[in-house]
């Protein structure tokens, strides 16, 4: 269970949409660093460098500190709304079929369950966020013509009307949504319950890091395709599915689409870990505060 407690009881919306906005806040905070050097590979290959520290070194040398995290806020505000809302829709919609008395249920539907809550994600907060992320560090290497994220999408929005200022890639973000919320929160759920089965304690912050950890590498390497495309599709210009298909065989043929693996794979351990941990810890709290 994601946003329950270790018994495995339903935490209540209200508890599940405050702690998954924690979650995704800090999450966003902590590993944003490895998401702009991902980001930065997918566009410009950045000379062939695999090593995610590298980039980031090389980034903050000739560009500052303060370049590493160009679209962090919002990164940060579509975090909060990704995760409050797919922890919430992810809870509601797995209550229909799991099993009322172990609250438990198969593989096959916590996946499914996970990639419906994908969807409702992507379209609430995914795409338009890190549609403006994604323009920023493009333009931040390239015209330099953005002041600021709200400044992006006045620009965006002018040139390219609101689909494409806010939606542009929401076929291949969302796709990637389902994969990665079906992935991560199917196989985080069916650790959980594996451990419970056997008597293993799921409530402690070093098992849900781990737990995180290896839900978020399964994710990494099944959905890495689909954030490469999405990348390309979200660049500063506009860029149609088809367009970076064909620019990424161009580039690196088919092992393109796994371009930015390194850094994405790191950020994704860490994430996973602290996603879940950040979302368990912070139920506990809350349902001391609100009940």
């Amino acid at each position: 269970m994601v946003a329950a407690d270790a018994e495995g009881n339903m935490a209540s919306p209200l508890v599940a949409l405050l702690a998954g906005g924690v979650a995704g806040g800090v999450e966003a905070t902590c590993t944003y660093p490895f998401e702009f050097a991902k980001t930065r590979v997918q566009l410009y290959g950045h000379e062939g460098v695999r090593n995610p520290f590298t980039v980031v070194t090389r980034v903050a040398r000739h560009e500052g500190i303060r370049a590493l995290y160009k679209g962090c806020s919002t990164m940060i505000v579509g975090s909060i709304g990704k995760d409050a809302a797919r922890f919430v829709v992810f809870d509601r919609i797995r209550s229909f079929f799991e099993d009322p008395v172990t609250h438990r249920l198969g593989l096959a539907e916590s996946i499914a369950s996970g990639m419906l809550a994908g969807v409702v994600a992507s379209t609430v907060a995914v795409t338009p966020t890190e549609r403006i992320k994604t323009a920023l560090i493009d333009d931040a290497r390239t015209s330099r013509r953005f002041r600021g994220a709200m400044h992006c999408v006045s620009v965006l929005y002018r040139e390219q009307g609101l689909r494409g200022a806010l939606y542009s890639g929401y076929v291949a973000t969302t796709l990637k949504q389902i994969g990665t919320t079906g992935f991560r929160l199917g196989t985080y759920s069916a650790i959980k319950d594996w451990e419970r089965s056997k008597g293993i304690p799921v409530d402690s912050a070093v098992t849900s890091f781990a737990n995180g950890a290896i839900a978020g590498t399964v994710t990494t390497l099944a959905t890495q395709p689909f954030d490469t495309v999405k990348t390309k599709t979200q660049q500063a210009k506009r860029t149609g599915i088809k367009d970076a298909i064909h620019t990424i065989m161009a580039e690196d043929g088919f092992r393109g689409f796994w371009r930015g693996t390194v850094m994405r794979l790191g950020r994704t351990v860490v994430a996973g870990g602290v996603l879940f941990t950040a979302n368990e810890e912070a139920t506990k709290v809350l349902k001391l505060i609100i009940g």
